[in-house]
């Protein structure tokens, strides 16, 4: 499935207080690796911000007024994450808010899959901080530009970031490696066993291995147990 990671950047903190979506940012995965396929718009938020949240993402009013709004962008955006699953940090703050603008501008909620980084993280890193600058550390993944918060630069830190975490067995196999044999990771941690093939041993091989066991019996005086082992199977 196609896969899309989102962010977006709000006038407060609660879309049921009339807080309002003023960005919205969007990248496309290309399998393992961030595609140069964007969306990402500012917005008018049509009210005031918040103090608080213009101190985490530096955006006013005046900087937006000139901004289409939600409604005026919603088509080429449900364009862009049609039949996508959508990675998201904290995925209930954005999809609420997301399916308020939706609503308000006459359209039906957001009907894909979700996965949900932060959930994710909390599993993989328990007891642990899980915000992106502390995982952007963790996967060592530079984050000094980010002073401010910003839809399209979260982003791109969350799309490594995730693919940090779920490289899985991946790293030992090598990225590019097209091995699909052996064990992978899925997005919340659990292990997925795929088809191993089995190369069975050659006579000689065999007959070497029986000679070395008698060896190993000789030298143990009868306590060979890789020999019982043999004569059980």
């Amino acid at each position: 499935m196609r896969k899309v990671v989102l962010d977006t950047e709000t006038t407060g903190l609660d879309p049921k207080q009339g807080h309002r979506i003023i960005e919205v940012a969007a990248i496309e995965m290309d399998g393992r690796k961030v595609s140069k396929r964007t969306f990402h718009r500012y917005l008018n938020p049509e009210r005031e911000i918040d103090e608080g949240a213009a101190a985490v993402h530096g955006l006013t009013l005046d900087r937006l007024l000139d901004e289409p709004k939600f409604a005026e962008v919603a088509p080429a955006f449900l364009e862009f994450i049609a039949s996508a699953e959508l990675i998201i940090h904290n995925a209930p703050f954005d999809i609420g808010f997301l399916n308020a603008e939706l609503a308000l501008a006459g359209l039906p909620s957001l009907n894909n899959q979700v996965t949900d980084t932060l959930k994710v993280a909390k599993e993989l890193h328990p007891g642990k901080k899980n915000n992106l600058n502390a995982l952007c550390d963790r996967y060592q993944i530079d984050n000094s530009h980010r002073t401010l918060h910003g839809a399209l630069l979260d982003t791109e830190l969350l799309a490594e970031v995730y693919l940090a975490m779920t490289r899985g067995q991946e790293s030992l196999l090598g990225e590019e490696s097209g091995d699909e044999d052996g064990v992978q990771f899925a997005a919340n941690g659990e292990a997925i066993h795929l088809s191993v093939r089995l190369l069975p041993a050659s006579e000689d091989e065999l007959a070497l291995h029986c000679a070395q066991l008698e060896e190993i019996e000789k030298a143990s005086k009868g306590a060979c147990v890789w020999k019982r082992l043999d004569e059980q199977v």
